[in-house]
């Protein structure tokens, strides 16, 4: 009796293994399985770039997704055996999967598709299920081509410093009049308003989630162009029917996804990479990038893919289409371009309508381009800023004749003209009497002495820069400088615009004092102020800014002083290739190391290539006189 009750229930697990073996569906299943294994399908180049897999320092594999929902099997991210055979598990099940929830079959298409083709699935064995709201979703977006755009730097906004990256999906049919029109592929972190410092420390530590989002492109043009003053520049690629179709079955997919958002490294630019690698994987794009991703260098990386990039176009910032035809105007005409600004009826006052309806049109048409700039910067006088516009153009309309062509130029050339973002430098230098050899080396990115084309005029953001030094007269090798942050925004101001200059700095330097000859010192400073500008040799911007200064060192009374005061200086172009920045101020130390200090600054640099640059800089500090001579060379 007792032996068949325990066969009874032995029975009772056997019969339901027996009957799934002898499911049709499972038999395929396994059979599927079996052919990807003996294909070796999950060591693919291609199915690592469709789940992100990277390979460990030492063995193995992780994914860059950090979304659970992503994965099909429990181990999946840091195991693409087991992830594919749960995910060809899963094309058999109706279950709706992924943040999307959908079937896997529709959810995950780009992986369906690559494994449908690699292992031949017979639709009789595996049915398929119609994905109609991917198809809706294409349809709409009605592919032709694909375009990168990179809006420029952004100072006022630290996730902006470095530019942006995002893709524009083309439309057919579409000309260069309905193309704002077109959707785009973005990725950013998921900020919450207001974040402001926050954002700096969980930006780099991974703090946010990254997510990719489809946006009408006249959006992002409103958001770069007209509020934030960003050029943007346009790459057309090169790019066959069947790469695009890859490219976008992969962004539908990562609809379910998440990446934990890492400012210099997993950003925009090497997620967008990351799409391009997985329509066509021939292209090795993330691999370049270890340690930081600087969306000016992606653009160059794809400048040097063979064929890939078509055409390059400009699209000017409001304030870059203002400064160009403002500065078209002969003084004449800029009398009444004022005057109508500030009061719209001189625009039918007869000495203006003496002028040619050509240039009406043009002065017109500028006070309302003003007008409607001022409108969106200036909240307060929104409603006045309208009010003006309407009744300018009342006045325009009534002129039948249409708006002369004007090329606007930027005022810096794209990104890939540009030097490259790592700089070291060799050199030798005097300081109080001692000679000493020279070594720096800088991550990233510019200063205002680096050559100026393919950066954001007056700009200058510095991170992760160290100068070693070997002094003669005591034999001594020593670090002598390391710049964690060193961030300077210079903005020039006119009766148009006025933005603030504004500068942050954070480093370990070395300072001569009474008790101490050369001494290692922690240094923040920030400051804020103002800017001109004047053409007295080629260009040249005056700034004036109030500063607070403090200082960690052993070579200070209490090993700290604290103190602010007011620097200023000029940066001059002299010529193309030779700049000149000096600059001077007076810092009052009161809390800690009571004292003074008076700085003095004058550098040139001259430029023998786009990446190959000499300069000289004289600095004096209170009993401490330098000299340096550097050969820059980036990389």
């Amino acid at each position: 009796m007792i032996i068949h009750i325990t066969l009874l229930c032995l029975g009772l697990f056997i019969l339901p293994s027996v009957a799934t073996a002898q499911d049709p569906s499972s038999t395929y299943l396994l059979q599927l399985i079996e052919r990807a294994d003996h294909k070796h399908l999950h060591q693919h180049r291609y199915w690592h770039l469709l789940l992100h897999y990277r390979q460990n320092f030492f063995g193995g594999y992780t994914s860059e997704v950090d979304d659970p929902g992503f994965f099909q099997a429990s181990e999946g991210k840091n195991d693409p055996q087991a992830e594919l055979h749960a995910t060809l598990e899963k094309f058999f099940s109706g279950d709706l999967v992924g943040r999307s929830k959908q079937v896997a079959q529709c959810a995950f298409i780009a992986r369906f598709q690559w494994l449908r083709a690699q292992l031949k699935f017979d639709e009789t064995r595996l049915p398929l299920h119609h994905c109609e709201r991917y198809e809706q979703w294409v349809n709409e977006l009605n592919p032709a081509s694909i375009t990168l755009i990179f809006p420029a730097a952004f100072m006022n906004n630290p996730v902006s410093m470095f530019g942006h990256s995002f893709l524009r999906i083309d439309q057919q049919d579409q000309t260069e009049h309905t193309r704002i029109l077109a959707y785009t592929v973005n990725y950013a972190a998921d900020v919450p308003p207001g974040a402001g410092l926050e954002f700096a420390f969980k930006g780099m530590l991974g703090g946010y989630q990254g997510f990719f989002s489809t946006i009408p492109y006249y959006i992002k043009v409103q958001e770069y162009r007209d509020i934030e003053n960003r050029d943007i520049w346009e790459y057309r690629l090169n790019l066959s029917p069947e790469e695009i179709h890859r490219l976008l079955m992969h962004t539908w997919e990562m609809g379910n996804a998440y990446f934990d958002y890492y400012f210099f490294k997993e950003n925009c630019a090497y997620h967008i990479l990351s799409l391009l690698e997985v329509a066509n994987p021939q292209f090795h794009l993330t691999d370049q990038f270890h340690f930081w991703t600087i969306p000016a260098d992606t653009i160059r990386l794809l400048i040097q893919q063979k064929d890939l990039v078509q055409d390059v176009s400009y699209r000017p910032a409001g304030s870059t289409n203002l400064k160009r035809k403002r500065a078209a105007l002969q003084p004449s005409e800029q009398f009444w371009l004022e005057q109508i600004i500030q009061d719209p009826s001189y625009a039918i006052a007869p000495d203006f309508l003496k002028l040619s309806q050509p240039r009406q049109t043009f002065l017109l048409d500028l006070a309302s381009d003003y007008l409607r700039y001022k409108g969106r910067t200036d909240s307060k006088q929104a409603d006045e800023y309208q009010t003006k516009n309407r009744s300018i153009l009342l006045q325009r309309s009534q002129i039948r004749v249409p708006s002369p062509a004007f090329s606007v130029a930027p005022f810096s050339l794209s990104p890939e003209q540009g030097h490259e973002t790592a700089r070291m430098g060799v050199g030798i230098g005097w300081r109080n009497d001692e000679l000493f050899e020279h070594i720096d080396i800088r991550a990233v990115y510019h200063d205002l002495l680096d050559p100026n084309p393919g950066y954001t005029p007056d700009s200058q953001v510095e991170l992760g820069a160290l100068s070693l030094r070997h002094y003669h007269g005591r034999n001594q090798f020593r670090i002598e400088q390391f710049t964690l942050v060193n961030v300077l925004s210079l903005a020039p101001i006119d009766s148009w615009f006025r933005s603030p200059s504004w500068k942050i700095r954070m480093e370990m330097n070395t300072v001569k004092t009474r008790s101490c000859d050369l001494c290692s010192n922690g240094h923040f400073n920030v400051g804020a102020g103002g800017a001109l500008e004047t053409h007295v040799f080629q260009r040249e911007v005056f700034f004036l800014m109030g500063e607070v200064d403090a200082n960690v060192s052993g070579a200070y009374d209490e090993n700290h002083r604290i103190g602010g005061g007011v620097s200023g200086g000029v940066v001059a172009n002299v010529t193309e290739n030779w700049k000149w920045l000096a600059s001077g101020g007076y810092l009052g130390y009161f809390l800690g190391h009571r004292s003074d200090d008076i700085q003095v600054s004058v550098g040139q640099r001259w430029t023998f290539a786009k990446n190959f640059a000499f300069r000289t800089t004289f600095t004096h500090h209170d009993r401490d006189n330098e000299l340096l001579a550097v050969f820059h060379g980036y990389f």
